[in-house]
């Protein structure tokens, strides 16, 4: 597992427990990672991930509009 500091300047006012879901939810929604991968690298339960998904406005499904037609099609 990498390590990586991030020197922020201090008038950003953010906990170190909502930067690693911030970026493990941005890896998932990129694909880059998986729901549990994520969850783990935020250090909650995949329920708790998912939940929180939804209060960042991230959709648990990472389909775009092509591929969710091309399914439909194929199906």
């Amino acid at each position: 597992m990498q390590t990586i500091e991030i020197k922020l300047p201090d008038f950003v006012q953010i906990e170190p427990h909502e930067v690693r879901f911030l970026l493990a939810s941005k890896l998932y929604e990129q694909g880059k990672l998986s729901i549990g991968q994520s969850a783990e690298l935020a250090g909650v339960s995949k329920r708790t991930f998912i939940e929180l998904l939804g209060n960042y406005g991230i959709s648990l499904f990472n389909y775009d509009a092509e591929e969710i037609k091309r399914d439909y099609e194929k199906a």
